[in-house]
């Protein structure tokens, strides 16, 4: 045997042929192509959905709907850390929704609520507009004299 060479070949038994089922009797897997006889298994097509149970009423229908869920009423913040506000505003300028967008911090399709989370340094000054801010971030903003004021119902509309 030639001696192997990891650069030009895989090493022996690494690739092997696949196996040709359905052609004919000398294959070995000729006839029912491995699939056993009759049956839904042996058919084309012959698979069943998850939580299937053979025609008996599957326990996701078997089992009663009970409780709250919260989802549909849930709230999703997209959070903006304060090193990133210190890398993209100009000292004295406003971040709000508006800003933030033109910014591309959030797309104008997102643009639901905003959270100004703490991580990071603020060396400008910055007027906050937003949904929510962290206590640190709030902090951090406040310390570099900026000012920090989170948005109303009305003024949304």
């Amino acid at each position: 045997m030639a001696e192997y060479n990891p650069i030009l070949s895989a090493p022996q038994g690494a690739n092997k042929k696949p196996k040709r089922v359905g052609r004919g009797s000398s294959s070995g897997l000729g006839s029912t192509a491995g699939k056993g006889n009759k049956g839904q298994q042996s058919r084309s097509g012959g698979k069943t959905y998850v939580g299937f149970e053979g025609g008996q009423m599957p326990l996701y229908r078997r089992i009663a709907r009970k409780g709250f869920s919260n989802y549909p009423f849930k709230k999703e913040y997209v959070c903006i850390n304060v090193e990133l506000l210190e890398a993209k505003f100009n000292d004295g300028e406003t971040v709000d929704k508006t800003t933030l967008i033109e910014k591309g911090f959030i797309s104008s399709k997102n643009a639901s609520l905003v959270k100004i989370l703490g991580n990071g340094e603020v060396t400008k000054k910055l007027t906050v507009v937003v949904d929510k801010v962290s206590e640190s971030a709030k902090a951090k903003i406040e310390k570099a004299g900026g000012s920090v004021s989170l948005v109303t119902k009305a003024e949304e509309k």
